[in-house]
């Protein structure tokens, strides 16, 4: 029996042996009766140390921890209700079936293997597509590309300033529509003397030909290809030569197709600004002034909001790929332009100028939203005749060819179309 010392006795040891068992254990326990809140405590205190494997046979077996609840927790009898932890809800056996697949399954079913990555063509250059050849002319040689096959319908093409056929027509030539719809066309891509690709400067006694002369070599080439009527399809400074072409032999062409075409004389701004370039492209190669007005030429006003990649290759080619003493003397025959003398009014109208006709063929008279040729392209429409020939100007854009080139594209198609050339829309 315990003994009394002061109110407590002492605890024996649990194991009888006074060692072990109850050295985690209170050594006195009072002589007065315990309290049911004690009771309980000791209860479970000796319930939790008679267990004391619980938490690593948890580990093992992998249970959700168990929640111990308060008085609250307890049923009537007075037996702890657990709790267990939430988990993530198990799909059942219909919901697989619903869903097709098992959470398990790493639905190699749906994985898109049979799918083969394709990579865009890049644009890459008609220099390799086109038979080069040079045409002897009263004025020097000139330099031609054939892309296609010769026994079908002719298009000439004529670039702009401080570009070649390859720089200004290799984007849009390639381009998807376009190259169907040259299936039934033969291209002759015709570049201004001393222009094209690696050409040699020409010599400081050469006469550059005027604007006239070069729009009369065109006769030459269409009789050294025996083409006898051709399409035109010109930009720029390339759009004055054709238009001028076509007016002085209205019987060699078919159609045109003109973007940003200027037909009057250049203003005093125009003249002083490419004046000043001309000299100092002779004098000190492509300057920084040189590559900015060109930019605008062919851009309009804040070039740098544009396309970033198709802006930085237009200016590593004004940089790199133009030979700037011959660059000069284009522009020189460019702003020493004269007036086309179109007028929409029949010969012999009171006020009329008498040798002042409009051109024969249909023309499609384009330009972009932002270019800054919109308002000479409204000038050059209005001397047109306005049942043979359109404007059409092309939204956020100025460079149309490269900016736009697939409404551009369908206006083409279209326009030949309407003119018998094309009978269906190209796959």
């Amino acid at each position: 029996m315990p003994q009394s010392e002061g109110g407590y006795v002492s605890l024996p040891a649990v194991n009888g042996n006074g060692n072990g068992g109850a050295i985690y254990q209170s050594t006195t326990e009072p002589t007065a009766p315990p309290s049911v809140f004690a009771s309980v405590k000791r209860a479970i205190g000796q319930a939790i140390k008679s267990s004391p494997t619980d938490s690593e046979e948890l580990l093992r077996s992998e249970r959700q921890p168990v929640i111990v609840g308060g008085s609250r927790d307890r049923d009537k009898s007075g037996k702890t209700l657990t709790t267990k932890m939430p988990s993530a809800p198990t799909h059942t056996a219909e919901e697989a079936h619903l869903l097709g697949t098992m959470p398990v399954d790493p639905m190699d079913d749906i994985e898109l293997r049979s799918v083969q990555l394709q990579f865009p063509n890049a644009r890459g250059s008609i220099l390799e597509a086109c038979e080069q050849r040079r045409v002897p002319t009263d004025k020097g040689d000139v330099h031609v590309a054939i892309q296609g096959d010769t026994a079908k319908p002719a298009i000439i093409t004529y670039h702009d300033l401080g570009l070649n056929y390859a720089t200004s027509f290799a984007g849009f030539f390639n381009f998807p529509v376009m190259r169907g719809l040259l299936e039934n066309f033969c291209v002759y891509h015709v570049t201004a003397p001393g222009q094209e690709e690696g050409a040699p400067t020409l010599p400081e006694d050469y006469v550059y030909p005027t604007m006239d002369d070069l729009a009369a070599q065109l006769l030459f080439v269409l009789s050294h290809f025996g083409l006898k009527s051709v399409i035109g399809f010109g930009v720029g400074a390339g759009a004055n030569i054709l238009a001028r072409f076509a007016h002085a032999h209205p019987d060699k062409v078919g159609a045109l197709c003109l973007i940003n075409c200027v037909s009057t004389q250049s203003g005093w701004i125009e003249w002083g600004y490419q004046s000043f370039n001309a000299r100092f492209l002779r004098t000190k190669g492509m300057t920084q002034g040189v590559i900015d007005y060109l930019m605008w030429h062919h851009f309009g006003r804040n070039p740098e909001e544009r396309n970033h990649d198709l802006v930085q290759m237009y200016k590593q080619h004004f940089e790199r790929g133009v030979n700037p003493t011959n660059l000069a003397m284009l522009i020189n025959a460019y702003i020493h332009r004269n007036d086309l003398h179109l007028a929409r009014t029949p010969p012999g109208t009171p006020g009329s100028e008498t040798a002042a006709t409009t051109l024969k063929m249909p023309v499609i008279n384009i330009t972009g939203s932002l270019s800054p040729h919109v308002d000479d392209t409204v000038t050059f429409n209005g001397r047109l005749d306005p049942t043979n020939s359109s404007w059409m100007k092309i939204s956020d854009c100025a460079l149309v060819l490269e900016e736009q080139p697939a409404k551009l594209a369908e206006a083409f198609r279209l326009f030949l179309q309407g003119e018998g050339y094309v009978s269906e829309k190209p796959q």
